[in-house]
């Protein structure tokens, strides 16, 4: 089973809501032509989309935000020979660069 892609989630909720391409596209202040390419994957969505379709959608920001970060990652690592080897080695420096949580004194 092939996942849905950003582009096509984004093009799922639009047809959900009976929403004309035009109208989405104005609220994301960029023209029907670019949406349309989003939509079918020949065009890559920018981090300033996601606040503003997670208001019209009524969506989690923070799920959509993930959503859009790990297509992102992907698009960057997909055709790398080591790809994976890169994620494993990010996620070990982002967990090891991450602050430890301060305890709380009671």
């Amino acid at each position: 089973m092939e996942k849905e892609t950003f582009g096509e989630y984004i093009r799922r909720l639009r047809e959900a809501q009976d929403m004309p391409l035009r109208r989405l596209a104005a609220l994301l202040d960029i023209d029907q032509s670019t949406l349309s390419k989003i939509e079918t994957n020949q065009r890559q969505p920018t981090r300033d989309m996601v606040p503003v379709l997670a208001k019209v959608f009524k969506l989690d920001e923070k799920e959509l935000s993930v959503k859009f970060l790990a297509e992102r990652i992907l698009y960057y690592v997909q055709d790398e020979e080591n790809g994976l080897e890169a994620l494993k080695l990010a996620e070990e420096s982002i967990a090891y660069k991450k602050p430890a949580k301060k305890k709380s004194r009671s």
